[in-house]
Parts: structure tokens; C-alpha cells; sequence
């Protein structure tokens, strides 16, 4: 049976929920019907538009540019500071509600998450009967709206819930991948950020068909790795697995919104560094280990994403979170300006829980007994047959999902 996985994303979250939240305080004027952000101060128009109204397309006004800039495009712009500690309470709501019908549960940010629908899909005739359920208890529960992508995997999920909106449920199967998403706009592609589609633009790829028809090796040419990643996404070749993690054990992460969008990987590596010391030190106080990092980015246009691994073993090492972190970056990242940078860690154990040791953690004592004498000596029977050096260090048990990084 194929995974039916959903993407359910809160339509203008920021919007949304500070409007929610005046009506319940006795407004009369509902900020999503009106030309209307969330970003900077009304006075003062400094900082950037965070989130905005339907209203406001007409007056091209988009998300990430300054609210000096909007407010010359839309004098008559109403606008609301952000209240994020009221944002993470309405998040928080949500994902409780969410939780009734599946534990499978992987938030991405504080307005979406993946569910992985397949083990409930039978108490529904079809799975857009499960969406609209689901849709419609968020509105009539909380007010809000939100969009549900529903496909196979969790990249066409996500490419389905960006579809038109509000609060609308979208189907892309992989058998619905040409006629829905091939004849879209290259630039709508997941994570196809500015400056890759300009490059993809110059060697006449303009649809996201045009990319997924392309010959990979003049896309990696031209975008190397991360070419290769948005034509497998053009192709709809995306993960299946949503990273549920049981509610006990959430984690501990920090991340930071920098003071100017870093441009090179460089600008990137002291903002790691004090993140990997404050989150291992964290770790330490609470006399915690994490199994898993993820590294998250937001970038310049408020587009986030995130990258994870599964460590060879817990740690807690400052030094060992940030190498992580540096390359799940340098795997991940699209080469555009990054405003956000984050470490998260989960699947954590006690700090004293045992660890499984590899052969060659085993010091062997200066009077090594009989067991140590017969491995030694298969160890040397090895390399004098293969040639020095031919065994080199290795677990005994690989975990499963995990790559061997080491040569």
C-alpha cells in the first residue's frame, strides 16, 4: 500500500492568527479582508512584510520586502506587529488537535507540518474526506484556515498545499504530476530559490516540465548538487518518511535570526558555532545525549527548510554538532542570502546510558587476556593478507538509515 502523506500548512499564520486573535478582543474589522501585513511598526514602517492578505495582491505587495515598500504600493495598508509568543500558543493548539487523529506528526515550522495519513486512511472513504474533516474541525475549532497537500510523499504534498488558496485541499499523485505541476512556473518549484532560477532561465528551462525533461548532467553542470536535487523534485522523487517524534522526547535546539543576511558558507560558520556550544550545553544540563541533529535555514524570502542525520553515536559535544550542522548545510543549502540559522537535536538518551563501542574502541590492556589475544590476532591475519591498513575502523552494527562516511 503506497503512503498517503499530507501537508497541512496555515493559510498567512502570522495574519491569521493576530486577526483571530483581535476579533476574540472585540474588533469589528477582520485584518484577512483588508489590505493588511504583520511586520515593522505602522509609525515608523521600518522592518520587513512577515505576512499579509489576500487584499493585498492587487497591490503586488509581497511577502519578505520592506513595509516602506508596501506602504508606498498601498498607502491605505493596515499593519500589526508580530506577537510570537501568541504564535507558538496557536501553533501549539494546533498540532494538539492534529495529534487526535495520528501521533505521525512532523512539524517543520511554527505554521506547517507533514502527517503521514496511511494508517487512518481507512476510516475514511477517500483521503480528501479525511483532509476536509480535518480542515474544517482547524476553522470551526480555532477560526483559522489552512491548506492540506495530499500525495504520496512529502515533496508533491507540499508542492499540492501551495496550489490555490485559502483553505483548500489539493490532490498531486505522481500520476498527476504532469498535468498539475509540469506546466507551473519553474520559480514555484520547492526550493528553487532567485538565483537558480535565473541560471535555469538562461538554458531555457521555464516550466517545471521543461526542468523534470532535462538532461541531469547539464543541470548538475550549471547548479551542481543542488541541480540535481530540483530535478529529482521537478520529477517528484522527494522523501517518503514524516519524522514523527514522541511527545516526551521533542528535543533541544536554539536558532537565531541574523542581524544581516549571510551571503557564503563562511558567513555561516561562527553563527553554527555558538548555536553547536549553546545547544550542547543544554544537553549537558539536562544530562541528555541526541541521536538525531537537523540543521534549518530560512532564507531571505522567508522560504525554510531543513536537512537531518542520524549520528554514528549520541553526543553531546559541541564540536560534534557543529561539524554535523556545517554539512547538512553545505548539503542542503541553495547558495542564496540566509537570514535564520538553527540546530535541533532529538531521539535523545540519559547522558550515563551505555554506548555501543565499535572493535576499535576497545582499548586493549598491556597484558591483553585470551579474547583480546585471538582478535589481535585475527586483526593481523587480516591486514598481512589484504595489505596494511586494509581493515579500518567500522562498527560492528551499521543503524539503519544512516550513511558510512567514513573511507
Amino acid at each position: 500500500m503506497a503512503s498517503i502523506i499530507f501537508h497541512i500548512d496555515v493559510n498567512s499564520a502570522y495574519l491569521s492568527w493576530t486577526a483571530v486573535e483581535q476579533l476574540k478582543n472585540g474588533a469589528t474589522v477582520d485584518l484577512r479582508e483588508i489590505p493588511a501585513i504583520i511586520g515593522g511598526d505602522q509609525k515608523s514602517r521600518h522592518g520587513v512584510v512577515l505576512a499579509k492578505s489576500p487584499a493585498t495582491k492587487r497591490y503586488g505587495i509581497r511577502t519578505g520586502e520592506p513595509v516602506a515598500n508596501a506602504f508606498r504600493k498601498c498607502p491605505n495598508l493596515v499593519t500589526a506587529p508580530p506577537d510570537h509568543r501568541m504564535y507558538r500558543e496557536k501553533s501549539r493548539l494546533l498540532m494538539d488537535y492534529l495529534r487526535t487523529f495520528t501521533k505521525e506528526i512532523e512539524q517543520v515550522s511554527v505554521d506547517e507540518c507533514y502527517m503521514d495519513f496511511t494508517s487512518i486512511a481507512h476510516r475514511w472513504n477517500s483521503p480528501v474526506d479525511g483532509a476536509l474533516e480535518i480542515k474544517d474541525g482547524i476553522k470551526e475549532r480555532f477560526g483559522f484556515t489552512v491548506n492540506i497537500g495530499i500525495s504520496t510523499n512529502k515533496l508533491l504534498a507540499k508542492m499540492a498545499s501551495d496550489f490555490e488558496k485559502p483553505d483548500r485541499i489539493h490532490t498531486l499523485f505522481p500520476e498527476e504530476i504532469k498535468e498539475k505541476m509540469w506546466p507551473l512556473p519553474i520559480s514555484d518549484l520547492y526550493m528553487a530559490g532567485r538565483s537558480s532560477v535565473e541560471v535555469l532561465k538562461k538554458l531555457e528551462i521555464n516550466t517545471i516540465g521543461d526542468l523534470a525533461q532535462a538532461d541531469l548532467k547539464l543541470i548538475m553542470l550549471h547548479l551542481k548538487s543542488h541541480g540535481k536535487m530540483l530535478w529529482e523534485f521537478a520529477n517528484g522523487i522527494g522523501t517518503d518518511l514524516v519524522q514523527a517524534e514522541p511527545e516526551q522526547a521533542k528535543g533541544i535546539g536554539n536558532s537565531t535570526t541574523l542581524s544581516e543576511d549571510a551571503e557564503t558558507y563562511e558567513d555561516t560558520l561562527p553563527v553554527f558555532r555558538e548555536l553547536a556550544e549553546s545547544v550542547g550545553r543544554r544537553l549537558k544540563k539536562a544530562g541528555q545525549k541526541a541521536g538525531m541533529v537537523s540543521m534549518e535555514v530560512k532564507y531571505y524570502d522567508f522560504r525554510s527548510s531543513s536537512h537531518q542525520t542520524q549520528l554514528e553515536k549520541p553526543s553531546n559535544d559541541p564540536d560534534v554538532l557543529y561539524e554535523t550542522a556545517c554539512s547538512l548545510f553545505r548539503e542542503s543549502w541553495s547558495g542564496e542570502p540566509v537570514r535564520l540559522l538553527g540546530i535541533r537535536t532529538s531521539k535523545l538518551v540519559d547522558e550515563g546510558e551505555p554506548e555501543q563501542l565499535s572493535i576499535f574502541d576497545i582499548e586493549i590492556p598491556k597484558e591483553p587476556d585470551e579474547k583480546h589475544k585471538k582478535l589481535k590476532k585475527a586483526l593481523d591475519e587480516l591486514n598481512s593478507r589484504y595489505g596494511s591498513g586494509a581493515v579500518v575502523k567500522a562498527s560492528l552494527m551499521k543503524r539503519p538509515g544512516t550513511k558510512n562516511t567514513e573511507k
